[in-house]
């Protein structure tokens, strides 16, 4: 995988690699166990600091979405089934109702939102 840093974006660099991540995983595009880069691999690659990188990794390992193996390297994990059904919901529930505020303040209508969704659907593994 490879990641994209856009100098453009009002998104931190760190949540940047975060969220391309976490979606390269939800497509299949990384496997479980795959082995990272290095920290300061990446960051030569992408020409940032160190410390952004190693933030990434620190937050994807808080999330449970990587593991670091001192003396080894940063792994993808393998997926936890921890949280409960209430929690998962929740969180979906919190995410979707963001979705939606932005989708309406972008003014689609719901037939637009859910085809949208059924297109993007098509590439994630389920």
């Amino acid at each position: 995988m490879e990641f994209q840093i856009d100098s453009n974006s009002s998104s931190p660099i760190y949540s940047q690699l975060r969220e391309q991540f976490r979606e390269a995983v939800a497509r299949g595009q990384i496997e479980p166990g795959a082995r990272m880069p290095s920290v300061r691999d990446l960051s030569r690659r992408l020409v940032v600091n160190p410390n952004t990188i190693a933030r990434a990794y620190r937050e994807l390992e808080l999330e449970g979405l990587l593991l670091t193996r001192q003396g080894v390297g940063v792994f993808v994990a393998q997926p936890k089934a921890e949280l409960t059904q209430q929690v998962r919901e929740k969180r979906l529930v919190e995410a979707v109702d963001q979705f939606l505020t932005e989708a309406i303040h972008l003014r689609f209508s719901q037939a637009d939102i859910a085809e949208i969704v059924a297109e993007r659907a098509e590439g994630f593994r389920w």
